[in-house]
């Protein structure tokens, strides 16, 4: 029997492609009157930086530097660290001062602390960009605030520079390393493993390197993205444990020359492995969603900080036409406030307009007629576009919830109920994603 002759004006039937996410990146970034990128800040900001530093290290006067305890904040630590002494700083004049479990900067105890110290200068990193008063009450004392998060405002007195409104937006060691690296040879040998593991620790360890971001060939040919990987993970565990000791990856970092040798410190592995079982123990919470199934909300009650780690696994898992953010609230964290971490949804992240958590928090936020939005405070909806979160007391975040609708059925859409019920008793499906939340 012979064939028929396919019809070459007919196309065959091919699955529909996924809209590809984009790199990090991509994003096309802020030009000048000349067409010159504008990268990772202004020009003007960064000199201001640099000249701060050089005069840290000519004035040989006590230097104190603050920095975020997570591995962004400690490794941009650890590079302005190395910058002061490469520049002649004597190590007995530089200190650190690390933010205990629950506080921040502008909270007085810190603001005390800090100003105990006596320092001559401060320098805040990958944290502090909030309305405030100065750093310390000290006339005598200059800061200076090196930050990405999204901002406007920034405590009184303060040099700032910020990479927020610069994209593809640096991470606050990638920034610090750009400020640091043309004021000393030595800046781009010992710090560059130290601004990767940073960025990778923000924006993920499948992070492209492409320009605006510098050319980091050498420091891969010389440190394998495993080992520079796995460090980041270590690094991160401490401030994630109940001990919240955020010095054991001070030190670690600040001891160490490679990557490799912060993967044998015994501390460090005793954290990461207490985080994987906490992480292990919630990660099957199953989600409840708001009325308008925009935002996904996982609710555990751990004293680790193990929420952020669990929104961003969720984030690229769950998958619908409506969801664009994955929240993960923890209630056990700090007595009597919810700490909660939001990612956009992976199936989100190439729409138009871009999803924007902050705006979004503050939207919902938005619909109370009374003064939640006050009785919630500063901590709320902080961070970056992509990834936010925040500490509010319990009450509030339960009303937050409330306005976001969370467990409520949407409204049916007509005609769709019956053809649901019809697919449901036809379906002779067994497994479906619900059998995973019995896993433990």
């Amino acid at each position: 029997m012979k064939r028929k002759a396919t019809d070459l004006t007919t196309s065959p039937k091919t699955k529909r492609q996924k809209d590809p996410v984009p790199d990090y990146c991509d994003v096309e970034p802020r030009r000048d009157t000349r067409e010159g990128i504008i990268w990772p800040a202004s020009e003007k900001a960064i000199e201001v930086a640099r000249d701060f530093l050089r005069k840290c290290a000519v004035a040989q006067e006590k230097t104190l530097i603050v920095p975020d305890k997570d591995a962004d904040g400690l490794d941009a630590g650890v590079i302005i660290y190395r910058t002061l002494t490469a520049l002649g700083h004597s190590p007995s004049l530089i200190d650190v001062h690390l933010l205990p479990k629950g506080y921040n900067i502008h909270d007085e105890q810190e603001r005390a602390a800090m100003k105990a110290k006596q320092p001559r200068f401060v320098i805040v990193v990958d944290q502090g960009s909030r309305r405030g008063p100065p750093v310390i009450d000290s006339e005598q004392t200059e800061s200076l605030i090196i930050d990405h998060h999204l901002s406007d405002e920034f405590p009184e007195n303060a040099l700032v520079v910020s990479a927020c409104h610069y994209p593809p937006v640096a991470t606050s060691a990638l920034l610090t390393y750009e400020i640091c690296r043309p004021l000393h040879p030595d800046v781009a040998n010992t710090c560059s493993y130290l601004c990767v593991m940073g960025t990778h620790g923000d924006l993920g360890t499948s992070l492209k390197w492409k320009p605006p971001f510098p050319d980091m060939t050498e420091t891969f040919r010389l440190y394998s993205k495993k080992a520079i990987n796995d460090a980041v993970a270590l690094i991160n565990a401490p401030r994630r444990t109940s001990k919240f000791d955020v010095i054991s990856a001070w030190q670690a970092l600040l001891n160490a020359t490679t990557p490799k040798e912060i993967l044998t410190d015994r501390r460090l592995l005793e954290a990461r492995a207490e985080i994987n079982e906490e992480v292990e123990r919630h990660t099957h919470t199953p989600p409840k969603f708001s009325k308008d199934g925009k935002i996904a909300v996982l609710r555990i009650h751990s004293a680790a900080q193990v929420h952020p780690v669990i929104a961003t696994r969720w984030a690229g898992h769950l998958n619908s036409k409506a969801l664009e953010i994955v929240m993960v609230a923890n209630s056990g964290y700090i007595p009597n406030m919810v700490n909660f971490s939001c990612r956009i949804a992976r199936c989100a992240r190439s729409r138009s307009p871009p999803v924007n958590i902050i705006s979004s928090l503050k939207a919902v936020a938005d619909l109370d007629t009374t003064d939640l939005v006050e009785r919630m405070g500063e901590s709320f909806a902080r961070g970056h576009k992509e990834a936010s979160g925040g500490i509010v007391p319990v009450k509030e975040f339960e009303e937050l919830m409330t306005l976001m609708k969370v467990g409520e059925k949407p409204d049916p859409v007509p005609g769709e109920e019956r053809r649901t019920k019809k697919m449901t008793k036809e379906s002779p499906q067994k497994n479906n994603l619900m059998n995973y939340f019995g896993k433990s």
